[in-house]
Order: C-alpha cells, then structure tokens, then sequence
C-alpha cells in the first residue's frame, strides 16, 4: 500500500457538553438562594423570561387564559362583608376623609401608622450595624486630643481581629517616629477602653486587663494568671502554693478567669453570620415522611409567550428574528431545566429519607453508612450527579437543620448487620463522656460500644474523640480536677 494523502470515512462515539446540558449541570449544585442570583440575571438578559407575580389577583402574562367579563365571583373585601351583616357602627358615608378628621386629634405619624394609606415608620426594621472594633475603639477615643490620642488610633488600626496587639511598639515607633514614652501612653489609654482586654500582647495581659476592670485584680489573682501554664497542667497544689490560697479560694479565681474573654475582639467582627436557608422541608405524615421543596425560597420562571407573538408580528429583519428564536428557546429550556433540578432534588432526598429513616425516627444513634454510589444506583443516576444535588443544600426536619452532605459517610460494623454510621458512634462516644461519673479510658469507651452494638477498635474511638476535639482521659481528669 502506498504512502500518501488519502480521504476516509470513520464512525465514532464521543460525549459532547451543550451549552444547556452545561446550565442544567451548573443549575443543579446551586442552592435555592444562589439560584435566585443567577435567574435575576438570566431576567435581566432575556426579554422573554419573567417571574411570576406574588400577587394573586394579577394573572400572570405567561398564561392564555381569557378574561371572563362579568366574572364578579371575587372574594369580597372583609371590610364590605362586615357592612353587609350590619357590624358597622353607624351610618356615616364610605367617601369620608377619614385622614383630614384624624389629623384634628391625632399626629400625622399616629394617623398613617394605625391604618392609612402610606406606610408608617417601623422600629422593628432597624438592625444594629455591628461595626468593625477598630472603629468601636476610636469612636471612644474623640475626647482624646495631642499625640497620645493620635497614637492610640494608630495602634486600635493595628489590632486583629481577636483585639491583640500582634505587631511591636517598637515597629510602630519606628513607622510614626514617636518615642517609646508616648506609645507607652497610647497603648495605656487604649487598654482601659471597652471592651476590657484590648490591646494585650498576650493571654496572661489580656486576662490581667479584664481582672483590673472587674476590681480583682489581687496579688493572688496576679500570681495565678503569671502562671497559666501550671493551671493548663491541673497541678493545684503548687497553684496554692504559689497564691497563698487555699482550695476555696483557687477554685473561686478559677472560675473568675473562665468569665473573661480571652478573644475581646472577635465580638466585633465585620462580617455578619450568614443565615441558612433550607432548601428541602420533611415532614413527618401518616404514610411515613414527606419531602417538599422551599417553595419560599424556590424561583419560578414563566415565559412571556404573549410578548414573544407581538415582537413577532411587528416588522424585523433576519437577525432579529434568529434572536427573538434563541431567546425563546433559550427561556423554554431554562424552565425546562428548573423544573427538572426540582424534580431530581425531591428524588434525591426521598431516597436519602428512605436510608435513613432510622435517623428521622430516632435520631443520630440510628444512622447508617451511606454512600454517594448507593443512591445514584438506587435512583438510576450518577454519582457526579447526586454530588451535585447535595452540595450547598440544607435539609429541615423535626431534628433540626443538616446539610445533606452530612447523611453520608462511612461507617463500621454493628449488631443489626448493615453497620452504624460514623456520626452514630461520635454519638454513643460523647453520651458515654458526658455521662461518666468516673474518667472512661478509651479501651473502656470501646467495650462499653460493643455492648451497644457498635463493633469499634480502640484507635476508632481515639480518631473519632479527636476528631469531636473531646480531650484524653488524662486531660478530662485534669480539668475535673481544676473544675473542683
């Protein structure tokens, strides 16, 4: 056969990602919330997409249906039903200025607050603006004036976020110029400002700062907090020795410094908790257990199909049609893909409720272990699909709020035959610690597992006691120890 170019036909089989096959995969590891974000913009670029209005007696354009004229089987107005069945007071006309008669008595504000037309001034709205503690500092910090004052604000701007001072005077003197006597100032006037404990350089000053302002401030107190150390190795005895102090008296300034803040700081930190929304509700009914979406928090989407046949009937070019066609079919498999991450989150979840219906009944002592892969081939899914489905989603329930994530994991061996989930045993782990009368070791953790039918080795209960940053025995008896 001889070398050279030569034309050929070949069959082959390759997977290939549309454009919408892509949207559909990114829509499905979006939450409901993160979801709403993305078909804001989706409405912003699409002439034909709109969100259905929460308003029940508007009809949505998306829809054909006709106006019935004469259709006058409307709810009627509860106050028109209350004239009707004579609940009204007296005869007065409905066409009062009720307002302008008010206002001969009452305040404006009294008066569009008790019911007028415009909406009054409403307390409850106003949320305090946590604001950040460097500005919390210098706002306390106006009545000082010259360069202690400057210097002060200099060395609040230099705080973390914990309220430590982590960068030297002596750095700070070398940026400003300013002698070490003045910083010694500023840092002395930053101390006594609230929050108490700001400033510190250390554990032991921090703590020093705050028994200053509560007035306890004692050399026993002193000689205690100089020795943190011995305190963090339950060694009391010395303790007393060193303070002066007797059993009483220890375990008095122990549970004085368990009082303070050793982070003052991080209760003005600038960046506010995040709420989570769930994005799946269960209930519990007479048939087992329901699962619905967050129709709260759920976007909806219509397509706008009686502007699509007016943009259509009036004149345009070539392009302008091609482009009123993609954007009609790009709104129809938009809706299309809403309606089917819907429908694949409810299976989903139906089949993680179906597991682990132990765990809906009982609680976390019933989980078992579950896998991605056992609920893609129970479901007829992928397993990158059922990833997707279970990242970034929450799951309400008569238990409480859980990621969906968290129904998964490994697991070990137990009594019943299909195993026991890892978050059953960090379960039976922490009821057997918090329910010790006496410090369990961890060999004894183990045996006291398998009599509850949780068949673990004692390196599991060390990784998993570590892993719930539940201390060793040896460190649990010291704090029982400190605890008095």
């Amino acid at each position: 056969m001889g070398l050279g170019p030569s034309l050929s036909i070949r069959q082959s089989q390759q997977l290939v990602l549309t454009p919408q096959l892509r949207q559909a995969i990114q829509l499905l590891q979006l939450s409901n919330l993160e979801l709403d974000a993305f078909l804001a913009e989706e409405l912003s670029k699409n002439p034909l997409l709109e969100a259905p209005s929460d308003e029940p007696d508007e009809q949505p354009a998306g829809d054909f249906v006709a106006d019935e004229e004469g259709n006058d089987d409307g709810p009627d107005d509860p106050g028109a039903d209350d004239l009707i069945m004579g609940q009204a007071d007296d005869d007065r006309p409905l066409d009062r200025d009720w307002e302008s008669e008010a206002l001969e008595t009452d305040s404006f504000n009294d008066v569009v607050t008790s019911g007028g037309s415009e909406e009054g001034f409403d307390f409850d709205r106003v949320e305090y603006a946590a604001t950040s503690l460097a500005e919390h500092l210098i706002d306390q910090l106006h009545g000082a004036s010259g360069d202690v004052g400057d210097l002060a604000r200099i060395i609040a701007e230099a705080l973390d976020e914990t309220g430590y001072l982590a960068v030297p005077l002596e750095q700070i003197g070398e940026l400003t110029g300013a002698p070490m006597t003045l910083l010694g100032q500023a840092l002395e006037l930053l101390h006594g400002l609230d929050p108490p404990g700001v400033g510190a350089r250390s554990l032991a000053e921090c703590l020093a700062l705050q028994a200053r302002a509560a007035d306890r401030y004692d050399p026993a107190m002193a000689r205690l907090i100089d020795n943190l150390d011995l305190l963090s190795k339950g060694r009391t005895a010395d303790l007393k020795r060193i303070c002066g102090v007797d059993d009483e008296d220890l375990a008095d300034m122990i549970r004085e410094l368990r009082a303070y803040d050793p982070k003052p700081g991080c209760q003005f930190s600038g960046r506010p908790a995040e709420d989570v929304t769930p994005d799946v509700f269960v209930r519990r009914t007479r048939a087992g257990f329901a699962v619905e979406l967050n129709g709260a928090t759920l976007p909806r989407l219509l397509v706008n199909r009686r502007y699509y046949q007016e943009l259509k009937s009036g004149p345009q070019d070539k392009a302008s049609r091609a482009w009123l066609s993609e954007c009609l079919q790009s709104a129809n498999w938009l809706v299309k893909a809403l309606d089917q991450r819907a429908r694949t989150i409810v299976k989903t979840v139906s089949e993680i409720v179906k597991r682990q219906e132990g765990f809906f009944e009982r609680g976390v002592s019933a989980m078992k272990p579950m896998t991605l892969r056992e609920v893609a081939e129970a479901i007829g899914m992928h397993e990158s699909t059922i990833s997707r489905v279970t990242s970034n989603k929450y799951l309400l329930c008569d238990r409480g709020l859980f990621e969906l994530k968290y129904f998964f994991g490994s697991g070990v061996a137990s009594a019943e035959g299909d195993g026991a989930a890892a978050e059953a045993v960090k379960a039976g782990i922490r009821e057997l610690i918090d329910a010790e009368t006496e410090i369990l070791s961890d060999d004894a953790i183990a045996g006291l597992l398998k009599n509850k039918g949780f068949d673990v080795a004692r390196r599991t209960v060390v990784k998993y006691r570590e892993a719930m940053g539940i201390g060793s025995s040896i460190q649990r008896r010291r704090m029982r120890k400190i605890a008095g």
